[in-house]
């Protein structure tokens, strides 16, 4: 540990009240240690981490950019701020009694349980991390701790269109599939750009309708000016009081939703997802992980299964409640769309994902097998400025 991680250690615990300056100040005096002013600020900003944060982790979620800060079984830290993981300079989280502690009070902070009885925790900290936590023996190297950090920045389509992350001549078409009010899903791997994608598409829907967010953890905040949230409770360490989120579809349903949007679906929810697509509210939307836009229908029944769901009713969900399906990937530690599918039927009613735009392996952007039938359902056949290429 660092002298200045260790003074501010020994500051935390002289403290009995608030960390003001002025206390902080007294208790440096009390360990021998007299600093000017602005050694005094960064000492206060230090200990409040330690106190209310995220302790010597706090400054990694404060970088522009950051995605994720990772801490595995043994100390060692991992940071992703857009162009993959890579250890970052200078930041020590102690030995495992330092870790486990840090992630006890995490998820203390939470709300939360994390001990023998309860080795592991999925919670939202005050700020909208995203906090996930192992202890030993579960996890055996040491405790591990997941924060994924909030965006702060929205984007909108334009924007991303301008970064990069949607292929040119993709715009008009991710502009037409909100206007015309088709169902999606955004597919995609983990940290792949699934939130921003939707937040993007979100903020494109028209001003005067009422949009319903649906999610078991709240990360969606797009830039509408009529949004209302729902996000689901998890049981208490007694096993009560859970609010899941087909309770609070049907909830939604009662508010005069035009479009509802449910967030990411992780297990059984996808159940409530399907449904919720197929209440007759156009335009609603949905995130699910996927490795490729076809694998999007047997990742569903897979999730599916666990709810009960025969994969047959998974297909004739799917085919009535869901139009698009449009999937980011990473390529070259760059986030991404490389998609944009439909739903389709296929010979004995079962739902296949077939590509109307895609990005192939060489960075390509081009038209696939059902484009023209995408391009008739968004009014822009040949529009000049559209994706061009084969079939």
């Amino acid at each position: 540990m660092t002298p200045a991680a260790d003074l501010a250690d020994r500051v935390r615990a002289r403290l009995a009240g608030p960390v003001e300056p002025a206390a902080v100040a007294r208790a440096a005096r009390a360990e021998g240690v007299v600093l000017g002013a602005a050694a005094l600020l960064r000492l206060v900003d230090d200990v409040r981490a330690r106190v209310t944060g995220a302790g010597p982790l706090q400054p990694l979620l404060a970088l522009e950019g950051v995605t994720d800060v990772l801490v595995n079984g043994g100390g060692a830290v991992w940071v992703d701020d857009g162009g993959g993981l890579r250890r970052p300079a200078a930041v020590e989280v102690g030995g495992e009694e330092q870790v486990r502690a840090l992630a006890v009070r995490l998820a203390a902070g939470a709300g939360r349980r994390l001990d023998e009885a309860s080795p592991f925790v999925d919670a939202r900290l005050a700020d909208g991390t995203r906090l996930h936590a192992v202890l030993p023996p579960l996890a055996p190297d040491g405790t591990c701790i997941s924060l994924r950090v909030p965006a702060l920045r929205r984007w909108r389509l334009a924007e991303l269109a301008t970064a990069g992350a949607v292929p040119d001549g993709w715009l008009e078409v991710l502009r037409a599939v909100v206007a015309t009010r088709l169902s999606v899903l955004v597919s995609g791997g983990t940290g792949a750009g699934k939130t921003t994608l939707l937040q993007a598409l979100l903020a494109e829907v028209d001003p005067a309708e009422r949009i319903v967010l649906v999610e078991d953890s709240g990360e969606l905040r797009p830039d509408h000016p009529h949004v209302v949230r729902l996000e689901a409770r998890r049981e208490n360490v007694e096993g009560r009081g859970g609010v899941g989120l087909d309770v609070l579809v049907r909830q939604a349903l009662r508010m005069r939703p035009d479009r509802l949007v449910v967030g990411e679906c992780r297990g059984a929810e996808v159940r409530d997802l399907l449904a919720a697509l197929n209440t007759g509210h156009a335009g609603g939307a949905g995130t699910v992980h996927a490795n490729t836009a076809a694998d999007v229908v047997p990742r569903l029944h897979a999730l599916a299964a666990a709810a009960g769901a025969a994969p047959a009713a998974v297909d004739a969900q799917l085919l009535a409640g869901v139009d698009v399906v449009l999937h980011v990937s990473r390529r070259a530690g760059r986030r991404g769309l490389s998609e944009v599918a439909l739903v389709r039927s296929a010979p004995g009613g079962r739902a296949v994902v077939v590509p109307a735009l895609r990005v192939d392996d060489d960075g390509t952007a081009g038209r696939g097998p059902v484009w023209p039938e995408l391009a008739e359902r968004l009014g822009l056949a040949e529009r000049p400025g559209l994706p061009a290429g084969a079939p």
